[in-house]
């Protein structure tokens, strides 16, 4: 047997860091105990653009998880990936049963598409990244009056004691919410108080502090 085919058979490996969509990645590994090897790949940085990575991952974007010869992009699918297919008795990020897995799904596509795609990405774009895509004061003001007026959403479900999205279980629906409460935090975007506690309490937790370390960007010498 190829030793080295079967190392790189059995290997995790992350390209990406320094933004909200890696740490999603690596927070998930994290809270799975699961080891992987980090490429510290910058965005817009020049290296997503290489004929590498371009091969690897058409899109050339960040993040990318290689899990084995299998690889994929786009930071909500790579999480529920991971989360599925090495969930188990002792650590699970999706919840078992039918119904709880489809407002599981719910949730996950609403901070997607609402809070992430439709607002702080729009703002992102337009904002420090108006140089590329042109800057649209606008633009960014109008996606921040939308991630505010969604963000109720979230905030109702949270007022009612219950510690994560899904109740007592803490699920990936939490970690794209809060990188995306972080993030609109970025922006100086205000939060409704419902989640003070909330965010307290996952900042507390031993994988998200990790995921955040490995999150940082590479420091220049």
């Amino acid at each position: 047997m190829d030793t080295n085919a079967t190392e790189i058979s059995n290997q995790i490996v992350v390209w990406g860091v320094g933004t909200a969509r890696t740490m999603r990645v690596h927070w998930t590994l994290q809270e799975l105990g699961l080891r992987y090897k980090t490429v510290p790949t910058l965005a817009r940085s020049g290296e997503t653009s290489t004929a590498r990575y371009a091969r690897m991952n058409p899109r050339q974007k960040i993040p990318f998880l290689q899990d084995g010869r299998f690889g994929m992009g786009e930071s909500g699918a790579i999480i529920a990936y991971l989360a599925q297919k090495y969930t188990s008795d002792s650590r699970h990020l999706i919840p078992a049963t039918d119904h709880e897995y489809a407002q599981w799904l719910v949730w996950c596509l609403a901070v997607i598409g609402e809070l992430d795609g439709s607002a702080l990405y729009v703002m992102r774009r337009h904002g420090p990244l108006g140089h590329i895509y042109g800057s649209d004061a606008n633009a960014v003001l109008q996606a921040s009056a939308y991630f505010s007026k969604k963000i109720c959403l979230f905030e109702k479900p949270l007022s009612d004691g219950r510690p994560y999205l899904m109740g007592e279980v803490f699920t990936t629906a939490d970690i794209l919410l809060t990188t995306c409460l972080t993030w609109a935090s970025y922006f100086c975007i205000p939060l409704p108080d419902a989640f003070n506690e909330y965010l307290k309490r996952i900042e507390e937790r031993s994988a998200y502090q990790l995921g955040l370390e490995a999150n940082r960007m590479p420091q220049s010498t």
